[in-house]
C-alpha cells in the first residue's frame, strides 16, 4: 500500500502546472501600438501615449495623432 501512495504522490508532482515564461514587454507594447493604429482614433493614440510615453513607439503614435488631428 505504501508504494501506491508514493506512486500517486509522484504522479501528482509530475502533473503540477508550470508557469509559462514571462512575455517580452516590447512585444506587448508593439501589439498595443498596432491596436491603436487599427483603431486610428485620437482616443486610441492618446491612450497609447499615456501608457507608454517613454517608449520609442510613442513618437510614432504622436506623429499619427498629429496627422489625424490636422
Amino acid at each position: 500500500m505504501h508504494s501506491k501512495a508514493n506512486a500517486a504522490e509522484s504522479a501528482r508532482e509530475k502533473r503540477s502546472p508550470t508557469v509559462p515564461p514571462a512575455r517580452d514587454p516590447s512585444v506587448a507594447v508593439a501589439e498595443e501600438y498596432d491596436t491603436a493604429r487599427r483603431k486610428n482614433t485620437v482616443e486610441a493614440y492618446k491612450l497609447f501615449i499615456a501608457r507608454h510615453g517613454d517608449d520609442p513607439l510613442a513618437a510614432k503614435a504622436r506623429a499619427d495623432l498629429w496627422r489625424l488631428s490636422r
